[in-house]
């Protein structure tokens, strides 16, 4: 939609659409393995005991404020990907690659619970780094007793969230690739998985016939699903995203980064130079996959499927808000020129970008309150652009209704995932330790410390109480 009308746009275009339906940087750790994957934490006894909640992350002029922090036993958090709240199950979860499994926290009494393992962990690169790629766990859902979790080796654990934690993992399922098993996400009924194979050259996604309400485990392969080479073309790192399921339009939505042709000639990564291609938007109706394996191509009105292209925006998160809406996270790490977060409507396609908060992976609709929240790692911009002392990396708040920013928080640098338990209005966003912790990779700031109450990283809960 041409920019001119945003405003226009807001109040009267999408708001009838509305109504007519419902500095990522890069982790690299200098700091020995032994610190990341060892069996002790570097924590000092005091720091794991200090008052949290203080500090530029706990502001009290904000909306939303920091409640308490909850400390992860183990290793101190420098890598972790995706969280996931259950309000049925009163659990959040996180992939804690840091601890090689997913910490569970009570989100009635915000307590930890356990870590259910098994994972591959953190993995290195050649210089030190830590290779996202092939660590894990990485993404995350669940329905009902039925936790679904993917790993750095391109295997997908279907937990038991009812077993004992020894005995939790009742099948690990390969995907076929060599990379990680990313974001994912489930039908209301729990019966039908998408999930991400991210860092694969070209991308894909693997539908699953999952659990549902079964008692026991019996999750298998429906397809491997492709995009149109013409569209995501095959060596340039392009990838796939998170994905998101919309009930009104029963379509899976998959935020896709760069897509090429998106304008005509631009760059996508086979010239020299910065990207210049937006992103898109991948629909997918399962009822018309084939089994086996499936190539989507160019987006076709008449069925809602295929790639949409996105003006302004490459996105990495995608959630699904009121009203059919999608909001999705758009980040200039994709796209330089990308610095909005866009909201666009599962039924018309008609679209609204809001300013002031971008850089965002993983985004929450709340349901509790209304309000989006968004893991904004790079709302600073590009590296080196993440202004002190804070960093850039920020918690953003946007109105679901108006689809207008509140607010934005202050968090520790790499906070890039956030989840919401809508019965306590409670938000959960993951605290990287600080750099004197665990080295590079690590939070620079005093944010993250603050927040934490200590150095051992953490999950910071955050609320939105009644008015």
């Amino acid at each position: 939609m041409n920019k001119i009308v945003y405003a226009w746009f807001t109040q009267e275009i999408l708001d009838s659409s509305l109504r007519s339906t419902q500095c990522s940087n890069r982790m690299a750790a200098a700091a020995s393995a032994s610190i990341l994957i060892g069996a002790v934490s570097l924590a000092t006894p005091a720091a794991a005991v200090a008052a949290p909640c203080t500090g530029p992350g706990a502001p009290a002029t904000t909306q939303t404020r920091c409640l308490t922090a909850v400390q992860i036993p183990g290793n101190p958090l420098l890598s972790f990907d995706i969280s996931w709240a259950d309000d049925d199950r009163s659990e959040y979860y996180l992939s804690d690659r840091s601890n090689s499994g997913i910490d569970v926290i009570d989100t009635g009494s915000n307590t930890f619970k356990r870590t259910i393992g098994g994972f591959v962990g953190v993995k290195f690169n050649a210089t030190g780094g830590v290779n996202n790629n092939i660590s894990g766990p990485d993404g995350v859902t669940s329905h009902g007793r039925w936790l679904y979790a993917g790993d750095g080796d391109s295997t997908l654990h279907v937990i038991d969230l009812e077993a004992p934690t020894a005995s939790a993992t009742q099948q690990v399922i390969s995907t076929g690739g060599t990379t990680r098993v990313d974001e994912m996400a489930l039908t209301p009924d729990g019966t039908l998985l998408l999930a991400a194979n991210n860092a694969e050259d070209p991308p894909f996604a693997t539908l699953l016939a999952a659990n549902g309400d079964n008692a026991a485990s019996s999750v298998t392969t429906i397809s491997k699903i492709s995009v149109d080479p013409a569209i995501v073309p095959a060596g340039f790192g392009l990838s796939l995203e998170q994905p998101t399921w919309e009930r009104e339009t029963s379509r899976f939505y998959v935020s896709i980064p760069v897509i090429a042709n998106n304008p005509p000639g631009c760059n996508y990564g086979q010239l020299g130079g910065a990207v210049t291609c937006d992103g898109g938007m991948l629909v997918i109706d399962p009822r018309r996959v084939t089994a086996g394996s499936a190539e989507i191509g160019a987006f076709d009105a008449g069925s809602n499927t295929g790639v949409v292209m996105l003006s302004g925006c490459g996105p990495n998160g995608i959630t699904v808000g009121p009203h059919s809406n999608l909001l999705l996270g758009c980040t200039p790490q994709n796209n330089p020129s990308d610095k909005t977060t866009l909201v666009i409507n599962a039924q018309s396609k008609n679209s609204v970008h809001i300013s002031g908060v971008t850089g965002s992976d993983e985004v929450w609709f709340n349901w509790g309150d209304w309000r989006y929240y968004t893991g904004s790692s790079r709302a600073c911009g590009l590296p080196g652009g993440c202004p002190a002392p804070n960093g850039g990396a920020v918690l953003g708040v946007i109105d679901g209704q108006s689809n207008m920013l509140i607010e934005t928080i202050p968090q520790s640098q790499n906070s890039h995932s956030v989840a919401a338990d809508p019965r306590h209005k409670t938000i959960y966003v993951p605290q990287v330790a600080p750099f004197s912790v665990v080295g590079a990779g690590g939070d620079t700031t005093t944010v993250g410390a603050g927040i934490c109450g200590g150095n051992n990283g953490c999950v910071a809960v955050y609320v939105h109480p009644d008015e």
